[in-house]
This record gives structure tokens, sequence and C-alpha cells, in this order.
């Protein structure tokens, strides 16, 4: 019997049944943690990395198996004090150049990182008002199922959301780009506030111009239909097949191009089953009990912030744009700084648009090298210790936020998951952690893909909770391809045997051309 659906009889409390190896109920570490660490419950506007999902700080001591959150595992928790959340954290920043090359991982571009940051907004979007956020354990039951639909780029759609549609006569069914200075941008109101279904898009320049992107597919899509009637499916408008086609297609990149790198291949092909004459997902772990798919903490909260690590500290964005910081603190207050980094939640500069095949493996004019990811480790770039204001908040260390969050949700340690999965857990040698002992579960995470992949993907506890939460939530989602037509295969061209997302790319037509300063 898997570990989601057997509950410890050593281990009951009047609260989630959780323990950890001393006896303290869930309710005292909880506390404990928050504290001294002041992380308490958190519910910044939703932007940035300070933003929390509604129901997230109840769950430790919900009485509820799932809901909105739930666990994959029912396991003891695993709660490092003040003092062990600094030392593990103090160990896990980068200090290096974005120049060593030893750094890289050969088997990502860059690109993908923000990709996952854009996954992510997908899956948590949020569309609550921040006054119920205020107080609202109800969030656990009543909510939203995580779904890739893309409600990050059509928000609730276009008669209650009609701000994000173009309302030009020829452009009816299309979502609105922007433009200044004769480049295109997200469309934003007089303030530069990104008019967009989920503001979180719009934290830095790279998730920024992927959203634009997105939309530019989606207005393409609409031209497709307008030219081939045949594509629509029964009483479709040509929306809503627009829509659909731009989904299902993001879904296969989803699966077949980001999964498949971030698991690696065999790790997907284990779950993902595509031998037959209909795809079938292999769930041991991730399996859901009522047909509301819930959110397991294991991943929002672990594994699937290996992509954390991923970042490099500085990029080049185009011909003319090159080697900034990915943030920089102050750049908000101070104008000598905004045009030294990449942050985001602003007006695209002049001559900033991407040069996407800098990113991706995407045919595109000029030349220059395409830039990779950092391995995924335990190593995180500087800026990230040190985020700004408008994304960090008041604690602006990533690496301390990410620690403090796995113990306030009274996650397992990486030993104990791994044991449970039936898997030999690494070593303190292996782990290289301070101190030795239980690794929080992010860190195990992280230092696991080092030691069995390279680096290169994720390592089988990572790996198998990220592919099982993917294809779940596929699998459980009524309009997606995998649940309304199986057997689909994307039609849209591809340069390759699947379609990627360089191919998603060049159908857009966004970021194929040289962008470079004047006077070059």
């Amino acid at each position: 019997m898997c570990p989601t659906t057997t509950e410890s009889t050593s281990t009951t409390t009047k609260s989630d049944g959780l323990q950890d190896s001393n006896g303290r109920p869930t309710e005292e570490l909880v506390n404990q943690a928050a504290s001294a660490r002041g992380f308490g419950s958190p519910h910044r506007p939703a932007r940035g990395h300070g933003y929390e999902q509604r129901g997230l700080a109840y769950l430790p001591v919900s009485q509820l198996f799932e809901g909105r959150f739930g666990r994959m595992f029912r396991l003891p928790p695993y709660v490092p004090t003040k003092e062990r959340i600094d030392a593990i954290a103090q160990a896990m920043t980068e200090n290096a150049s974005g120049g060593d090359q030893a750094l890289n991982n050969p088997t990502i571009p860059a690109g993908y990182t923000y990709l996952g940051q854009f996954i992510d907004h997908d899956l948590t979007f949020d569309p609550v008002s921040s006054l119920t956020r205020q107080n609202d354990p109800d969030a656990l039951t009543n909510f939203r199922s995580p779904r890739f639909d893309l409600d990050s780029i059509y928000g609730r759609g276009p008669t209650d959301d009609a701000y994000l549609y173009d309302k030009r006569p020829g452009f009816e069914d299309m979502l609105l780009i922007g433009q200044h200075d004769n480049e295109d941008d997200l469309p934003r109101n007089t303030q530069d506030t990104a008019l967009i279904g989920d503001p979180r898009n719009d934290e830095n320049t790279f998730v920024s111009q992927l959203q634009l992107t997105m939309l530019k597919f989606h207005n393409k899509m609409v031209e497709r239909v307008r030219a081939e009637p045949g594509i629509r499916r029964g009483s479709e408008s040509v929306f809503e097949t627009a829509q659909r086609v731009v989904r299902w297609h993001y879904q296969w990149v989803v699966v077949h191009d980001f999964l498949r790198r971030t698991v690696g291949q065999e790790m997907l092909d284990s779950v993902f089953d595509e031998t037959g004459v209909v795809p079938k997902a292999n769930l041991e772990f991730y399996q859901p009990r009522s047909a509301a798919p819930y959110m397991p903490v294991e991943f929002a909260v672990a594994a699937y912030r290996f992509g954390h690590s991923q970042v490099r500290g500085r990029y080049t964005l185009n011909s003319g744009v090159q080697n900034l910081a990915t943030f920089l603190p102050g750049a908000t207050t101070d104008p000598a700084l905004a045009l030294q980094q990449f942050g985001g939640f602003r007006i695209l500069p002049r001559f900033w648009t991407i040069e996407w095949r800098r990113f991706f493996e995407v045919d595109g004019a000029g030349d220059g090298e395409l830039q990779l990811t950092r391995l995924i480790d335990t190593k995180l770039a500087n800026p990230l210790a040190n985020l700004p204001v408008e994304i960090g908040g008041s604690r602006p260390s990533l690496i301390d936020r990410n620690l403090t969050r796995g113990a306030r949700l009274a996650l397992p340690s990486g030993q104990d998951v791994a044991a449970a999965m039936g898997l030999t857990p690494l070593t303190d040698a292996e782990l290289e952690l301070p101190g030795g002992g239980p690794a929080p579960l992010w860190y195990y995470i992280l230092r696991e893909a080092r030691v069995l992949a390279q680096g290169h993907h994720l390592g089988p506890v990572g790996g198998r909770i990220v592919a099982e939460v993917f294809l779940g939530l596929l699998t459980k989602d009524p309009s997606s391809y995998l649940r309304n037509d199986p057997t689909w295969t994307p039609f849209v061209e591809s340069a390759t045997d699947t379609f990627t997302m360089p191919d998603l790319i060049k159908a857009s037509g966004h970021g194929l051309e040289v962008t470079d300063l004047p006077g070059r």
C-alpha cells in the first residue's frame, strides 16, 4: 500500500496525525518554527515570491486528509531550529561569478528556468481578492483545482476579463498586445502596470516575455482557425477552438519537453507509458481521493522549487543588452540601477525585446551563445539571497524563505521520503549537510539531483514527485488533451519529432529578430 493512503497508528493526534520523533504534535512544531523565524502566515499581494496560496498556512493543523492542499506522504515532520536553518542557508549560496562555466547545466537551456516559473504560476493561479485572503481557512475545501489551462493568459475569459482582449474590428477573439517605442510589450495601464491574468508574470523580464510570447501564439492560432475551419469541433467558436489548440499544444510542451528535461527520460517513461494505443500515467504516490485534485505540499514547497537553483546570476538578453544582473536590490527606487538588472513590474525598456535563440534552441536571426541553466544542486545564485523588496518583501533571502516555509508546513525529512519510496537514502557524506543528520526535503531533492544525476535533472525522489503531480493533474483535468482526446498530437509545425517550446516560440513569431542598441 502506498504511503499516501496509509494512516500511521503511532502518530495519531487530534489534528492531522503528525508528530516528530520526540512525540511533539504538529501544532507545537509549527508554532515553534513560526515564532523562531517570525515567518507566521504571510498574505502578501499576489505578485513575487512573497505570495502564498490561500489555505496553505492552515494545512499543518487541518483535520482533513486533503483539500486545496494535501500530503503525498504521512510521515513525521522534520522542523529544524532557527540556527539550523541559518547554517544550511549560508551553505547554499553560490558565491560565484556569472561566467563560471563549470556551474552550467549542458542539457537545459536557460529559458526553461522561466518556462518553469510560468508553469508554476499557471498551476497556482489564485483569483481571489486580498480581502478574502486575509482570513480564509475555507480555502482548504473551497478551491479551484490546479490545471494546465493557461488562466494566467486567458483570465476568466472575454466576458469577465474583457480588459485582456482586443476590441478592434478584425481582431475579435484575440488577446491584447501592448506597444510603445515601436516595440511590443505586455498591455499596460497609464501607470505601466501589466494588464494580464496573473500579475506574477511581470515579475522579471524573462517571464514577461514568455507571457507576451503566449499572447502572440494565441493570436496566431486565431488566424489559423479562421483560415482552417476544419480545426473547429462541434459548436466551438473561433475563440474556443483557438484556446483549446493553444492549451493542448502547451500541455504537450509541458510533458514532452519541459518535464522530460526536468526529470529525465527514464523517469518520464516510468511514470508516463506511451507504448500502448492510449497513454497511461502510472501514479504510485500521488493519488487524489476526490475528483478535485489537491496540491501536495511536498511538491509545492520542496520538489518544484528546484528551479530556484537553475537561476543564473547574470544574463544576456539580446545583441545590445548583455551581461546584466538578474536582480539588484534598490533598482525600483534608484533610476541609475533600473537598466542594470532584469527585475520586472515596469514598462519594457527600449531595445529590450528578447532574442529567444539565446535562451532556447530556436532558430533566430543574429549570433551569440545559447545560455544554459545552472546545475540543479544546493547552490543558488547570489541575487536570490538578496531579492528586491517588491519580490522578497521583508525576507530578502529566497533560500531562508524556502527552508522556513518547509519547516512551517511540517514537511518530512528527505531521508524519510526516500525510504517511504523504497529508495536507499543519501548518506551524510553524500548530502554534505552542515552538521549531518536529517535534511530538509527541499535541500535533499537538490542534493540528490547533483549526486545521482550530475545536476542535469532531478533524482528519483524529486523527479518522481514532480512527474506524478504533473501527470496526475493532467489526467484529472476533463478538458486536458489526455482526458479529452488522449491520442491527440500537435499539428503546428515542428522542427523535430515532437512539438517543443522552440516550436511554440517560432509559431508565435516573437523574439526571432535581432534587437540591437542604436549606434552599436
